[in-house]
């Protein structure tokens, strides 16, 4: 229910009653963190829907979403920073660090923007924006994501290959490198059984901060490609002032960043013995 202007007082008590606008801050405060603790989000004054189900339908948008460019971004970003470790200093190292560096200085909307006139506008291959949505088959909802993908997985990519370059690089120098390569292994299985597995402690912590990041930062993208996801929410909410909505979105940011930062710890901490053996 919205008022304008020429509502009556009693109108304006009624809404005031309606969202418990009528009791003092400590009070609205407890109450919603009692809702939050047993899984009540409110409800939109917008859209007039609890606010859990609109957060869990969108994010049948935006974690695929963040899925799929995570996924781009670790196979790149892989991919490239090893190569660029094999060759340091010379001209496959160089020319890494130079897409890297493009790739950061791009904007994300406006790579999102040349993604949709070369593929979507031109050659036609993907949806321009919009999404299919689940129930019509996965392959037609994946085309929706991929272009969006795409344009987050860009800037992360760029800065996680560096970071796994100097990563590499600075194990490279270790004597197990030496000892490895002494019994004639060949430098690509140096590189990816023994190099590439004691490296990926910076390259995993980066990578958890950058899936939260894209979680949580694809507000400007997925209104580029018209998504339907937690970011156009947030957006929409802000513009229609439905404070509840962008609380309870900010609230879940919060927390994912938190789980997946924990989950990153418990993941280093399996890969890496030293982490254990310096809390014996």
């Amino acid at each position: 229910m919205r008022l304008d202007t020429t509502a009556t007082p009693e109108a304006l008590e009624a809404l005031n009653r309606q969202l418990g606008l009528d009791q003092p801050p400590p009070v609205r405060y407890a109450r919603w963190l009692a809702g939050l603790a047993r899984g009540d989000l409110g409800h939109s004054v917008a859209y007039d829907t609890p606010v859990a189900e609109l957060i869990a339908e969108r994010l049948q948008v935006t974690l695929p979403l963040a899925l799929v460019a995570m996924a781009f971004t670790t196979l790149a970003a892989l991919a490239l920073g090893v190569y660029a470790a094999a060759r340091h200093r010379r001209l496959g190292d160089a020319g890494v660090m130079a897409l890297s560096q493009l790739g950061m200085a791009v904007p994300n909307f406006w790579f999102a923007i040349l993604l949709i006139l070369v593929f979507a506008v031109k050659l036609q291959w993907f949806p321009a924006g919009g999404f299919a949505g689940w129930d019509d088959g996965a392959v037609p909802a994946l085309r929706s994501l991929l272009l969006p993908a795409v344009a987050l997985a860009a800037v992360q990519a760029a800065i996680l290959a560096r970071v796994t370059r100097s990563a590499v690089l600075e194990v490279m120098r270790e004597d197990f490198v030496r000892t490895a390569r002494a019994h004639g292994l060949t430098q690509r299985a140096v590189l990816w059984r023994h190099v590439l597995r004691n490296a990926l402690v910076p390259v995993l912590t980066v990578m958890g901060l950058q899936f939260a990041n894209l979680i949580t930062g694809a507000i400007v993208v997925e209104k580029v490609f018209a998504l339907p996801g937690l970011g156009l929410l947030v957006f929409q909410a802000i513009a229609n002032r439905d404070l509840l909505v962008v609380q309870d979105v900010v609230m879940l940011f919060a927390a994912a960043v938190i789980a997946i930062n924990f989950a990153v710890d418990l993941l280093l901490a399996a890969l890496d013995p030293r982490l254990k053996a310096a809390h014996r």
